[in-house]
């Protein structure tokens, strides 16, 4: 059987260090952002398409489903499935690469990754974006007012 275009995608943690290396080796830049993408909609697409403007390119960690529940969501939390919430992320066109991490947050993964740019959304001062300090800048990116999985859970739950 075939593997799928976006499930290709999707790389281990020593998969995604040695495809990042030659990037580099090759004079490509690499931005990173992260987040668990529970419920896709056209925020988390707009995060993604302002993230690749700033390198060339775009690696994405996505929580994992035991990463996601200690992040305190809820217990229910996430709906969709880490394997299925990687596979949309990669499916979208200005994602290179997708990798799950099971940790809380990111740090360990970018204390390997060390991309030239982080990206997370405005909600984040700088300060309090995890792994600032494994890359050469740091940008925060501004959100779609009104979006977030949080908001649409709630809504689902009230019908």
């Amino acid at each position: 059987m075939k593997i799928s275009p976006s499930a290709a995608k999707i790389v281990s943690r020593p998969r995604l260090v040695e495809i990042a290396s030659e990037w580099r080796r090759n004079g490509l830049t690499i931005v990173f952002t992260n987040g668990v993408f529970d419920i896709l909609h056209r925020g988390h697409l707009a995060s993604l398409e302002a993230a690749a403007q700033y390198a060339d390119r775009l690696v994405v960690g996505v929580n994992s489903d035991a990463s996601a529940r200690m992040l305190g969501k809820g217990s229910d939390r996430p709906i969709n499935r880490e394997q299925d919430r990687a596979t949309l992320i990669a499916g979208i066109s200005v994602v290179d690469l997708v990798v799950i991490f099971d940790e809380l947050t990111p740090w360990e993964l970018l204390s390997e990754l060390r991309p030239d740019t982080l990206a997370k959304g405005g909600d984040y001062q700088i300060e309090e974006i995890v792994g600032r300090e494994f890359a050469g800048r740091v940008e925060r990116i501004e959100l779609v007012p009104g979006l977030s999985t949080t908001n649409l859970v709630e809504k689902i739950r009230q019908s």
